[in-house]
Parts: C-alpha cells; sequence; structure tokens
C-alpha cells in the first residue's frame, strides 16, 4: 500500500478526492490532507508519503515551490500537479522534469484515477526493480568468499594486467600493497607421497595410521588444515590463505622488498602451521615455497616454482618445507616471455611505430642484463619470442617470403649471434618487415573496402535513402572503421563523396536534357527540389537554372 498527501486549498475539491476514491482498491492510502503549502510541507517531513497530490495555486507556499522541496529533500516522491488551464504552461514550463504527472482542472473522476493508476504501476517497477537489485546484492554478498578464492585463483595460474588486479583486489576487498610477495604451497601427505618423511618427537602421522581412502575423510583433513593455516598466518599478519586444486596456498604480503625479509618470515611461519598439523592433526604435510616477486601481476611465477618445489618431495621425502631456491641454484630469477609481454610486442607489430617497436624490444632484452641467465634459458627465450613473431605474421596474412627470403630458418640464426646485441638488431629487423608486409595487406584490404564502396555508391546515388550506414550493411563492417579507412583513401568524406558525385551527375543532366530541376532532383536522390537547389548553389556556386544557362550560351 503506497502513501499520500493530498495538498489543495478548495475544501470541496479536497474532501471529493480525499472522501470520493476507492483509495484502498487503487492500492494507496491517504495519510494526511493540506490546505496550503507550508502545511502540507509540515507534513511531508512527518511522513515522506510516497506520492504528492497537489494543487498549484495555495496560500502561504504554492505547489510549484512545495514541488521543489520535495524533490530536493525526497527525489523519489511520486509528484501529481493539479493545474487549471490558465496555470499550465507556466508549471509544465517551471516544473520541467521534476513533476510526474499533470490533471488538468475541471478534471473527472476517471481523469484522476488513470493518473494514479499510472503512477502506481510506475512505483510497483520500482519496488520490483529495487526487490531485484537487493536480491542481487545479498546473491553477491554469499558469492564474495567464492568470488575471492577464484580472483586468487587467477592470480596463481596467469598473469593478469596491473589495472585488472587493482580493480578486483578492492572490489573483492582484498589489500594487495605491499613490495615483496610469496607463494607457498602446502599440501598433505597421502600414502606413497610421503615416503621417508621424518617426525619429531617419536610422533605417528596419520598416514602411517588411518586408512586415507576416503575421500570425505582426505576433505576433512584439508579443511582443518587449512583452518590452522589461516589461524597462524593471520597471528603473524603474513597474507592470506586459500584453497587451490585441493592444496593449500599461503600467499606472503610484506612491505619488506628484500627476498631475504620476506623468505625469513614465510618459512617462520610454515615451520609453525607444518609444527601444528602434526601435533594437533596427527599427519603430516609438505610445504613448496616459490620465489619472491615485486608486483602482484609476478604472483604466477611464483605460485608454479612452489608446485615445483613440491615436487621434490618424492626425492627429499615428506614432512618439511622445500624451497625452489634451495633445490634449484639459479643465478637470478628466471626471465620469463610472459602473456603481457607477448601481447604488447604483437601490438606494437600490428599498430605501433617504428620507435615503438625499438621500446619494446629494448624492454624484452633489458631483462636479460639485469638477471644473468644460462645460455640454454637464453636461447630458450629468444626461441618463444621469434614464435610469437611467427605466429602474429600468420594471422596477419604477412608475406613471409618477403620478410625471411629465401632463409625460412629463423630459429637456426639464434645460435649465431655474438652478442645480445646483434640478436636484438636481428629481431627488430624482422619484425619491422613484418610491419611492413602487415602494412602493405592492409592497405590492400582498405582499397578494396572503398573500391567497393564507390562502386556500389556510384550504382545507387539515385535511392535518397543511401547512407553511410546503408553501405557498411551492405560492405559488413562498422562505420567508424569505414569513415576512417575511405577519408583515408578518398582524402574526403563518404558524406562529401557522396554529395560530389550527385553534384557531377546533376551538372551531366543540366548540360544533356531539358529536364526540369525537381526532376533532376530526384533522379540523383533529393526528395525535396528546393533542398537540391541550395546544395547545388552551394557546391557549384551558382543555381541550377544559371548554370544550364551558362552551358548552353543564354
Amino acid at each position: 500500500m503506497y502513501t499520500v498527501i493530498v495538498a489543495e486549498d478548495e475544501a470541496d475539491v479536497r474532501e471529493a478526492i480525499v472522501q470520493g476514491l476507492d483509495w484502498e482498491t487503487l492500492g494507496f492510502e491517504v495519510i494526511d490532507s493540506a490546505e496550503n503549502g507550508q502545511e502540507a510541507w509540515d507534513q511531508f517531513a512527518k511522513h515522506t508519503p510516497d506520492v504528492l497530490l497537489t494543487d498549484i495555486k495555495m496560500p502561504f507556499m504554492d505547489g510549484l515551490h512545495l514541488s521543489g522541496l520535495v524533490k530536493h529533500k525526497h527525489p523519489g516522491t511520486r509528484i501529481v500537479i493539479l493545474s487549471g488551464y490558465d496555470e499550465f504552461e507556466y508549471a509544465q514550463k517551471a516544473l520541467k522534469l521534476q513533476v510526474d504527472e499533470y490533471v488538468l482542472k475541471p478534471f473527472s473522476t476517471e481523469e484522476l484515477l488513470e493518473v494514479l493508476a499510472k503512477v502506481r504501476n510506475e512505483l510497483d517497477n520500482e519496488a520490483a526493480e529495487k526487490k531485484n537489485l537487493d536480491s542481487l546484492k545479498e546473491h553477491y554478498r554469499k558469492s564474495l568468499p567464492v568470488l575471492r578464492e577464484n580472483f586468487l585463483a587467477s592470480l596463481m595460474m596467469r598473469q593478469l594486467k596491473k589495472r585488472e588486479i587493482e580493480e578486483k583486489s578492492v572490489l573483492y576487498d582484498i589489500p594487495l600493497s605491499g613490495r615483496g610477495f610469496q607463494v607457498s604451497v602446502v599440501s598433505l601427505d597421502l600414502p606413497g607421497a610421503g615416503a621417508g618423511a621424518e617426525l619429531k618427537d617419536g610422533e605417528v602421522p596419520r598416514s602411517a595410521s588411518v586408512s586415507l581412502k576416503d575421500s570425505e575423510d582426505q576433505e576433512l583433513m584439508l579443511f582443518a588444515s587449512l583452518n590452522i593455516a589461516e589461524e597462524i598466518a593471520a597471528e603473524r599478519e603474513l597474507g592470506r590463505v586459500f584453497l587451490h586444486n585441493s592444496q593449500i596456498v599461503v600467499l606472503s604480503i610484506r612491505d619488506e622488498e628484500e627476498a631475504e625479509a620476506v623468505t625469513a618470515l614465510t618459512i617462520s611461519v610454515l615451520e609453525e602451521i607444518r609444527q601444528a598439523v602434526l601435533r594437533y592433526l596427527k599427519f603430516t604435510v609438505t610445504v613448496g615455497i616459490g620465489i619472491v616477486v615485486h608486483e602482484p601481476s609476478g604472483l604466477s611465477y611464483s605460485y608454479k616454482d612452489a608446485v615445483l618445489a613440491l615436487d621434490y618431495r618424492v626425492i627429499l621425502g615428506g614432512n618439511r618445507l622445500v624451497s625452489i631456491a634451495d633445490v634449484e641454484k639459479r643465478l637470478g630469477e628466471k626471465v620469463r616471455f610472459d602473456e603481457l609481454k607477448e601481447e604488447s610486442l604483437i601490438r606494437c607489430i600490428k599498430l605501433g611505430t617504428a620507435a615503438e617497436l625499438k621500446d619494446n624490444v629494448d624492454a624484452l632484452f633489458q631483462g636479460l642484463l639485469e638477471s644473468p641467465v644460462s645460455v640454454k634459458e637464453y636461447q630458450l627465450y629468444l626461441m618463444e619470442i621469434v614464435t610469437a613473431i611467427l605466429k602474429a605474421a600468420k594471422d596477419a596474412d604477412a608475406d613471409l617470403d618477403a620478410v625471411f627470403g629465401d632463409n625460412m630458418a629463423p630459429f637456426a640464426e639464434l645460435h649465431q649471434f655474438r652478442t645480445l646485441e646483434e640478436a636484438k638488431g636481428w629481431l627488430i629487423a624482422i619484425c619491422t618487415r613484418i610491419m611492413g608486409s602487415i602494412a602493405v595487406v592492409r592497405q590492400s584490404v582498405y582499397k578494396n573496402l572503398v573500391e567497393e564502396a564507390v562502386a556500389y555508391t556510384r550504382a545507387n546515388y539515385p535511392d535518397s535513402g543511401i547512407s553511410i550506414n546503408k553501405v557498411c550493411s551492405q560492405l559488413h563492417i562498422s562505420t567508424g572503421y569505414f569513415s576512417s579507412i575511405f577519408k583515408k583513401e578518398t582524402k574526403m568524406t563518404f558524406v562529401a563523396y557522396l554529395l560530389h558525385i550527385r553534384m557531377e551527375a546533376a551538372k551531366e543532366l543540366l548540360r544533356t536534357t531539358d529536364l526540369k530541376a525537381f526532376e533532376i532532383a530526384e533522379k540523383v536522390g533529393y526528395t525535396e527540389p528546393n533542398y537540391f537547389s541550395f546544395s547545388f548553389k552551394k557546391h557549384v556556386g551558382i543555381s541550377p537554372k544559371e548554370y544550364r544557362s551558362s552551358i548552353r550560351g543564354g
């Protein structure tokens, strides 16, 4: 039931409205009535009704002023204005969009009922939308834990863009501000996986005394371990803990930038988790620890290394922490040709300039200079880059013969470079030739599209309905794309070109026929003869009649 206040200074009219309508059947309840605007405003402040039904001319405060106050205070209130014919135009201009409905005096009961029914439908629709929105919000609130875990899982599986990470971390309330990040993976030592595990203080691991064939039992063990890990990580303010691929992932998020400091705290917390699981749950876990990275976008690298470290359980045994830094002695952090680097390089090849290409390749090689790598890693890195370049060339239909000539064995050349500068120069040269080939292909496509558009326009210019949208529909391309390439190829807009061919056709008809101007207008696509004459004079400089006279010598 929606609430209504009626404001009307004429007592008989006010009484007729309040008492003469079956408000309950309409879905309304009149909670108060007022004989002037000030009284109505006082009542509004007290009740905040859904609908205000008000006259325009009232003492102390008129309906326009009242409506303005109401809309400012509570924009959702529906306002129905009662106004006489002499007030209607003024009211309509003054209130603009503030008022929902007008009822002109004198009005019939049917007219008022019709307006109120319309208002009720609007309120019903608004209530339904709000209910749906509230339902969606509740569903979102309940889904938030799952969304958070999905987001964290995506950080483990692939490299996300910085902006996407920032937006989702705020949306899901997962703070990821820090300078040192490290991923560790905690895995239960199931039968066969934990052979050789070293136990402390003579404790017996559960794997030795209880069968783990029951998957439900394994799930309970996993969640019990998760609870312990969450409690300890929270107490030590390490970061976040979550499940991924039936394993517990511990994400260290630290303000420290030094890898040694981040790893030291991570190891301390993980060791506490390992011992707590053994003490309270009576089974063992093995933990793989990845590298330290300095941006959330690099977490997938740390996760992969943590999983790789965990694989060393087969050799070292379970019930221990295994750091990738200990089992794989590296000269530095791996140089990786990741998704973002590949995406940036391909975009540059397809759309960039020579300067952008040089900057891009310089950035690719900067990693090699900053993090010394083995010859094998260096060659694999270059092979990944060349593979991406070849794929981009193939996708863009570039002429590979023009790019590589008779030597279609680019991978063989990777072993011949004596310095990084030689390799860099070779890659830039290859990319430059591919960019040129792509440009040739693109130009050919542009030219063919424009030729088709020109042919279609020349054949259909007498059609007054021809437009850029119609041409683009014929060519199956977007108007924005077409406008750009058409102007680039013809040095004029499509509208200017259409006008040009119509005017040329009109001049030809004026020279060679005795058709009247209105007949020529129709033949060249104009439905309005006067507009044709106006366009002709603007384009040619003289009217159609003057043009014909000048051609025929008077």
